[in-house]
């Protein structure tokens, strides 16, 4: 028994008293994050707008196991926002089809979602029709040729199945009900709407492949419009990617657990107060990056210092020395190291204090 097979499917219940306190407590901490940023200023704003949406994509792939360059995603961004920042680099079709898709959830967050909308989301993530080796069906919803829609795990002989998705010759009206929901229920709060679509939307499993991460752009879509604003100063899919394996598991139990999605709705919430925790430490991040560059506007630094130093002050993993300088820069470790005595003679960088085989180096505080 999954929750489509349920006699009153989709008729969800929840305990409302149960959830009310944690709903408020989130609501809250939304507003004073919304309140923060907006105190920011257009370009701070912009900034923290542009690493959030960053993070969101990079992190929504990386959940399905895919991983994007950062950079190119980044750069992918900033084009189609129109903004003007140092180091962009070309990016591919796969990312553009991914940040067009992110884009036109969170900007176009009030329009009316329908089939050829989300047709075009899945073309926008499957433009050559391929995921990974396998060709499939891009742009509409999938057929079960080959069999039922299982999600599995485990080596061959020895699968389990996770989860069956309803037969394709359900989906043309279990979509119809999905969109007219989406589209015109009014009475839920948004935030547990974009709780309550993102499991919706997994349980029917429209698509061939996608969609996981087309269900993380729907409740991003619901939660830009609960924050009545394009912007987006929170990730919710980097929050999901440090809880996966709680993810998934309450994806399966809930699917075996009738049609009270209490559990569900609760760990979604928990995740997005998380999201927003970790958005604090973002925005002083920004800040700091912000505050770093207008500090240092008129030193000359190349493209690869202002690459590198930009890694460091963002998730830089390890200690930097001149081999990880020459691989990060694509360059010799003679010109790591000139780049790197250039910064020390800006006091923008110092040798580190930790001991270990090789010279370490880091930002000046």
């Amino acid at each position: 028994m999954y929750l489509y097979n349920n006699q009153n499917w989709p008729i969800f219940k929840w305990n409302s008293e149960q959830l009310m306190p944690l709903l408020s407590y989130v609501r809250n901490k939304q507003g004073k994050l919304i309140g923060k940023m907006v105190a920011l200023g257009f370009e701070l704003r912009n900034e923290a707008n542009l690493e959030i949406l960053t993070q969101e994509i990079i992190k929504s792939t990386e959940i399905e196991g895919e991983f994007l360059d950062r950079e190119q995603v980044r750069s992918s961004i900033a084009r189609r926002l129109g903004l003007e920042i140092s180091g962009l680099v070309y990016s591919e079709r796969n990312v553009d089809g991914i940040v067009d898709l992110m884009l036109d959830a969170t900007k176009n967050y009030d329009k009316e979602l329908n089939k050829e909308r989300l047709f075009s989301w899945h073309i926008s993530l499957f433009q050559t029709a391929q995921s990974g080796m396998y060709k499939i069906i891009a742009g509409n919803w999938r057929n079960d040729s080959t069999g039922p829609m299982q999600v599995v795990s485990g080596a061959l002989g020895k699968e389990k199945v996770h989860y069956q998705a309803p037969p394709a010759a359900q989906i043309e009206n279990e979509m119809r009900i999905f969109l007219d929901w989406f589209n015109l229920e009014q009475n839920t709060d948004l935030v547990i709407k974009a709780a309550i679509a993102h499991l919706w939307f997994v349980t029917i499993h429209p698509f061939e492949d996608g969609n996981g991460r087309i269900s993380r752009a729907l409740s991003d879509m619901l939660l830009a419009r609960s924050d009545e604003q394009s912007y987006r100063f929170y990730s919710m899919s980097t929050q999901i990617r440090k809880e996966r394996n709680s993810y998934y598991d309450i994806l399966e139990k809930i699917q075996r657990s009738g049609l009270d999605i209490t559990c569900w709705l609760e760990w979604f919430l928990n995740c997005l107060m998380h999201a927003i925790d970790n958005s604090e430490k973002l925005l002083e991040k920004v800040i700091y990056k912000h505050s770093f560059w207008i500090k240092h506007s008129r030193v000359n630094i190349n493209d690869r210092q202002r690459k590198i130093l930009n890694m460091l002050m963002d998730d830089f993993e390890g200690a930097l020395n001149t081999s990880k300088w020459a691989k990060i820069g694509k360059c010799s470790q003679d010109t790591a190291l000139r780049d790197i005595q250039d910064l020390i003679e800006k006091g923008i960088v110092v040798k580190s204090l930790q001991g270990g085989r090789s010279t370490n180096y880091e930002l000046t505080i």
